[in-house]
């Protein structure tokens, strides 16, 4: 059936650290709209006016998730009763915050909102194997093991034998919007534990393991366990810069010094002095601190002379592909209110969130003339403090037989590991 024009499908990943929310849960009296996560949530909102909303969580409940769970339950209830939300007449939500399961605990959690005005939405049963019509209020919390209408894994501990093992893994529904199936996967891959390790090669141990993970979602979702759909991926990827090729870069005039405990060979910290200029420290390296003198290379110009060390996605140009990144790395930014725009000097600035597609994804999207795409994708929020994570926001119009909106975001609720 030929549908009339619609907007277009909105696409948005969304991630940051909200500290603010727990406060506000704590105290009745304040209003979770004026949070500033939440604030910059409903501007896009009001000016994008989606149709479908997906928003995607990682770490929900954060590092104390055991003390944080019901207020992360509560912050899912505002969200969809809020004033943005009023013409969203069906709802689906996916919360896995039972972590008394260890070996299945991932602390993802997904929301879809689907407006009033668009017709024939239908979301897949796993089990069953076919699609069903979506209606009215659908939530799900806890383990979401006997849950049929979404598929969540948590990675093995062999992934990353050498290294603790996290909440990290995936979770996938599947839709169809309009006759075009897709596939909307929320990820949360390994972070980097250590800078000096990750300078020990390149690609960095950290880099493997994520590709390992990356590669092993994506074979998941196109298996033939199910007909193989158009796929987006979006999430915290925690994808790194080479580091080692970086610093490399960075010290090239510089005198570098190594420094290690006195009780091993263990290296503690890596000081690079510049040979002039009273010998200032150019660059400090430990397990937790990145400190480069000249900042302004991460914002200048959208980072872009740094962007050609962000090769974790090379490896899955096969399958996968994103737009052009047009804006500065996404992490990690400072969590002073007053600092927004200032990285902290915890981590080397990387582009961590991202939003992926399939390249079967990519041929349904709309291009105008010349080959230009309609598609918009940028951060959310990037003069307002939203945690250390910043927030993104990826707009797509489909072709004319799959013309919606989509609308989809991620948060982490609550402090969360890096």
């Amino acid at each position: 059936m030929k549908m009339p024009y619609a907007k277009p499908l909105l696409c948005c990943y969304y991630s940051g650290r909200l500290a603010w929310i727990r406060l506000a849960l704590e105290k009745t009296a304040q209003s979770i709209n004026g949070l500033p996560d939440v604030s910059v949530f409903s501007q896009t909102v009001q000016s994008h006016k989606p149709r479908f909303i997906a928003l995607h969580f990682q770490e929900v409940g954060g590092k104390d998730y055991m003390v944080n769970m019901g207020h992360v339950e509560k912050f899912f209830w505002n969200i969809e009763s809020s004033e943005e939300m009023r013409d969203f007449d069906r709802v689906c939500t996916y919360v896995d915050n039972h972590f008394k399961n260890v070996d299945s605990f991932t602390a993802l959690g997904s929301m879809y909102f689907i407006h009033k005005s668009l017709k024939n939405i239908y979301q897949y049963d796993f089990n069953v194997k076919d699609f069903k019509a979506v209606s009215g209020q659908n939530k799900y919390v806890g383990s979401l093991d006997e849950v049929t209408t979404v598929e969540k894994e948590k990675f093995l501990k062999n992934f990353w034998p050498d290294f603790k093992w996290s909440r990290k893994g995936f979770m996938r529904t599947r839709w169809i919007i309009h006759n075009q199936g897709l596939d909307l996967v929320n990820v949360h891959l390994f972070h980097d534990a250590s800078n000096l390790i990750a300078c020990n090669a390149s690609p960095s141990i950290y880099s493997d393991n994520r590709q390992k993970a990356l590669r092993y979602v994506i074979n998941r979702i196109s298996d033939s366990s199910y007909t193989p759909l158009p796929f987006f991926l979006f999430g915290d990827f925690n994808f790194r810069l080479d580091t080692l090729s970086l610093v490399q870069n960075l010290s090239t005039s510089a005198e570098v010094q190594t420094v290690k405990k006195d009780s091993s060979n263990e290296v503690e910290k890596i000081i690079c002095e510049e040979k002039d200029n009273d010998h200032n420290v150019l660059l400090h390296i430990e397990t937790k601190i990145f400190a480069y003198l000249h900042q302004a290379v991460f914002t200048e110009d959208n980072g872009r002379a740094i962007l050609k060390y962000d090769k974790e996605i090379a490896a899955f140009q096969d399958v996968i592909t994103e737009e052009n990144i047009l804006f500065p790395p996404s992490y990690p930014y400072s969590e002073d209110y007053t600092k927004p725009t200032q990285y902290m000097n915890t981590r080397c600035p990387s582009w961590c969130d991202r939003i992926l597609m399939s390249h079967t994804a990519q041929d349904i999207i709309h291009r105008r003339d010349e080959g230009e795409s309609s598609v918009v994708y940028n951060t959310m929020g990037p003069n307002v403090c939203m945690g250390d994570h910043k927030d993104h926001i990826q707009g797509v119009t489909l072709k004319e037989r799959s013309q919606a909106i989509i609308f989809s975001s991620s948060w982490a609720l609550f402090p969360r590991e890096p």
